[in-house]
């Protein structure tokens, strides 16, 4: 596809022309309207008191995704001695954080007796991490192209077919957690935790929540979980900070958490506030009316331009490729052409030796027939 300076001008234009009326709407990704979600979605809870750090949902994700087994087995805890995050061959990742409960005895007994990894007031936490699926996803707001959307079950799911390669999503994502496949070279896509859609669509639990032995995460409809966290909460005020993470964080998140301790402790953000990624953005636009016509355009054809280099450094290199081959032909045949040369020539030099030495010999013969004659005659005189 050949995109001229003129062509783009025209792309800006025609949307300059539309701004009018796009001015009165709001964009896909922007809404000043308040979202609670759909109505009897799902998410997870997880209650980090009675996660044990077993990484046994890093497994079961790997697994479901058919993702390649990581350098180090699963069974290996070493790792979690440093702090990770997610990458594109691991959707969820558990850390540890060593953090002191106050006022909390039992709870540092309680966990000491699961994982053996307690001192005094202090105590080791076990956090899984993987996307959140925002009830109004940041990625889906910033992505021009609708690759991300958000399922009516609660997963935010992703179109590799519409993807434009740009990673807007994961500089949008207040969370960290979309990855890109750098190393794949000609299809590489977003890579991020799917909420075991397939699995969900087909009335089964996500993976990670099927094979956790402690039952640290509960998948149900969203509206359910929050009651039972809050039931928690309720009866046990010394065990837990008084808190559901992702009840209202970035607008509310289908992933929720409870924690003994605060959550800035166990690596998560809390100066998120409550509003949702798409109406922090609804105002600015509509402050420029022209960029909510303009933004995709202006993207698609940054990203079209960027396409055409790549066709026009791709041509040169076949270019470059067909040139050298054809050199090498040439020069193959030149060397060809000369190594015959010098081998007929070898041959007729042989040939003549050979024929030299065939007449040498036929004329030895001669002279001895006629030497053997002229003795018969000599002979016969006597």
């Amino acid at each position: 596809m050949t995109i001229t300076r003129r062509k783009f001008l025209g792309w800006i234009g025609g949307a300059a022309a539309g701004s009018a009326t796009i001015a009165g709407t709001l964009a896909h990704g922007a809404s000043n309207k308040e979202f609670k979600g759909y109505p009897n979605s799902f998410g997870v809870l997880h209650d980090i008191t009675k996660c044990i750090g077993c990484r046994k949902c890093e497994q079961a994700c790997n697994e479901i995704n058919t993702m390649p087994a990581p350098e180090k087995p699963f069974d290996d805890l070493s790792i979690l001695e440093k702090e990770r995050r997610t990458t594109s061959t691991a959707h969820t990742v558990v850390n540890k954080f060593i953090s002191s409960v106050p006022n909390s005895s039992n709870n540092v007994e309680q966990n000491k007796n699961i994982n053996g990894d307690a001192s005094g007031n202090s105590i080791a936490l076990y956090v899984k991490k993987q996307c959140n699926h925002c009830l109004e996803p940041a990625c889906a707001s910033a992505c021009f192209v609708k690759a991300f959307k958000k399922d009516k079950t609660g997963a935010v799911t992703y179109d590799a077919s519409l993807c434009v390669g740009c990673r807007y999503c994961m500089v949008a994502c207040s969370f960290n957690i979309p990855t890109y496949e750098y190393d794949e070279p000609l299809t590489p896509r977003v890579m991020k935790c799917t909420l075991c859609l397939p699995l969900i669509q087909e009335g089964k639990l996500p993976a990670c929540v099927q094979i956790c032995p402690r039952e640290a995460l509960i998948f149900g409809e969203r509206t359910e979980l929050i009651k039972q966290a809050r039931m928690r909460i309720q009866k046990h005020p010394d065990k837990y900070v008084d808190h559901i993470y992702g009840e209202h964080e970035m607008g509310g998140t289908s992933w929720l958490y409870l924690s003994p301790v605060s959550f800035s402790e166990v690596g998560m953000r809390e100066d998120l506030g409550t509003n949702s990624a798409p109406e922090l953005t609804a105002g600015a636009l509509s402050a420029v009316p022209i960029v909510v016509g303009l933004w995709p355009v202006l993207l698609t054809g940054v990203y079209a331009i960027s396409k055409r280099k790549e066709k026009i450094a791709q041509e040169e290199l076949e270019q470059a490729l067909a040139a050298a081959r054809d050199e090498a032909e040439e020069i193959t045949a030149q060397k060809l052409a000369e190594l015959k040369k010098k081998m007929t020539k070898e041959k007729e030099t042989a040939v003549k030796t050979e024929v030299k030495k065939v007449l040498d010999e036929a004329a030895k013969r001669e002279k001895a027939a006629q030497e053997a004659k002229a003795d018969a005659s000599a002979e016969e005189e006597k």
